[in-house]
């Protein structure tokens, strides 16, 4: 049974809560105003894991992810430029053209890095009309209040619990200033979940007015409308704990009267080369950053799913390299262990990249690791002292095709939950003046001209690619940064 630490009550709890039916994850999406950055991804690929792991050990999972395309303020107050408007006046385009463009990019590395899809991925601007459903509820349960302006906010005031996520008391709120005050607001703290602002480029009718929603709005009615009343786990990062999630729970609390979320699941900031991340300091990446250095989506997974999700991660490229070439190993070994299988005679596994249901004292000792609260570390480390006894067995000759195929079960085990891909064939794109140039080389190389033949390698190093020599012929392979 996993156990896994909520948010809210501040320990471990079993989970799933209930295996008769399926398990309910909503997880916070992408705000699609720019490319994701690998502090995003590293939220998105802990949320994968978790929901992998549960997979593997047999639970059924539907995951909602939402994708922001309206309402999301650069601050914390109701009034401000909206990251979507800003980012059409920066690029010359309409907010709908920049939510497409970037939405498109979503996905591309949704794919890349090996996400498996979520069952929905709803938009925010095709749930307005469950959005207004929602202020409604909320108008006639005395929980929200309409102003002379047409904004609408929530009267935090009626909802004793405000605060309980992330300790934040309204009291102190005010007394920090956390909160910018407007005029016509009954208390500083309160929050607005509908904005009329005639200045917004998106607009839309609603029994009290011409306007858009509210940021935390959102996720409340649309995990309404895919999930329920109540969500067995909210996952996101931990910087929208407050004041994201806070207004979430009390406007969907407010509205229903029931549990909103069952478990809360907050991923941990992450440092990149021991300092925060931000473009100023050159230290903003995102994947595609990382795959034109010349490093595999694969290699960023697994150093991002490296550290534990609740503890601060220091991604470094140094610790990429590290990532890429622990990733050949075990890719090497994959394949080494199946060749054996299939030399000999095979198993029962089920065909290629699949496994049979046999677990091992390692299997074992992996899933132990991951039911305490996802300890990466220590199943990483179960992983390493296999691949190790595995390789010396194989150079040794003493690897029976028994041993092999529960070592391949194993790997396979350990890749499905963390999703590297080791056991998908990998074909590199080799480009046609690369080719020629180590055609070239193997020319100069056929000639004793040496000098040539380090000139031509130079040249295709400066081009990404290096090339190792084989007595069976010139392997190319992309160079890594």
């Amino acid at each position: 049974m996993l156990n896994l630490y909520d948010s809210l009550t501040g320990r471990l709890k079993p989970f799933p809560p209930d295996d008769s039916r399926p398990t309910t994850m909503y997880a916070c999406g992408p705000t699609v105003y720019h490319y994701a950055h690998i502090g995003n991804l590293r939220t998105y690929a802990a949320v994968d894991l978790l929901r992998r792991y549960l997979e593997y050990r047999g639970h059924r999972v539907k995951l909602v992810m939402n994708i922001t395309d309206v309402g999301h303020m650069l601050e914390d107050a109701d009034r401000g430029e909206d990251k979507m408007e800003a980012a059409a006046a920066r690029e010359g385009k309409t907010p709908w053209e920049i939510a497409a463009f970037y939405t498109d990019a979503f996905f591309k590395d949704v794919e890349a890095i090996g996400l498996k899809p979520a069952d929905v991925y709803p938009k925010a601007t095709d749930h307005v009309p469950e959005m207004i459903g929602l202020i409604e509820k909320l108008l006639a349960n005395g929980k929200a209040y309409v102003t002379e302006q047409g904004d609408v906010y929530y009267d935090v005031g009626s909802f004793k619990d405000y605060g309980k996520l992330s300790g934040n008391t309204v009291e102190e709120l005010v007394a920090g200033a956390r909160v910018e005050g407007a005029p016509d607001k009954r208390h500083p703290a309160d929050f607005a979940l509908w904005i009329n602002n005639p200045k917004h480029v998106m607009q839309w009718k609603a029994p009290w007015g011409s306007g858009y929603p509210g940021w935390h709005l959102e996720c409340s009615a649309m995990s309404m409308k895919y999930i329920g009343e109540t969500i067995d786990l909210h996952a996101a990062g931990e910087d929208l704990k407050f004041p994201h999630h806070e207004c979430e729970i009390a406007q969907s609390e407010g509205a229903t009267g029931r549990p909103f979320v069952r478990h809360w699941f907050h991923v941990k900031h992450l440092l990149v080369e021991g300092e925060k991340m931000s473009k100023s300091k050159g230290n903003f990446y995102t994947l595609s950053d990382l795959v034109d250095k010349g490093f595999s989506p694969e290699a960023v997974r697994f150093l991002l799913l490296s550290a534990h999700y609740r503890t601060q991660l220091n991604f470094t490229i140094e610790g990429l390299r590290a990532a890429e070439k622990e990733l050949a190993s075990l890719r090497e070994l994959a394949e080494s262990l199946e060749s054996k299988v299939s030399a000999e005679g095979g198993f029962a596994s089920g065909g290629k990249g699949q496994r049979s249901n046999t677990a091992s004292p390692f299997e074992r000792q992996f899933q132990e690791a991951l039911d305490d609260d996802l300890n990466v570390s220590s199943a990483l480390a179960v992983v390493r002292v296999f691949a190790r006894g595995a390789n010396r067995a194989l150079a040794d000759g003493r690897m029976e095709s028994a041993s092999a195929a529960v070592g391949v079960n194993f790997l396979k085990a350990f890749d499905g939950v963390f999703g590297l891909r080791l056991f998908e064939e990998r074909v590199l794109e080799i480009p046609p003046d690369i080719e020629s140039l180590v055609k070239a080389r193997e020319e100069a190389r056929g000639k004793k001209d040496w000098a040539e033949s380090d000139r031509l390698r130079a040249l295709i190093e400066e081009r990404g690619f290096e090339v190792e020599d084989a007595p069976e012929g010139a392997k190319i392979k992309k160079r890594r940064a």
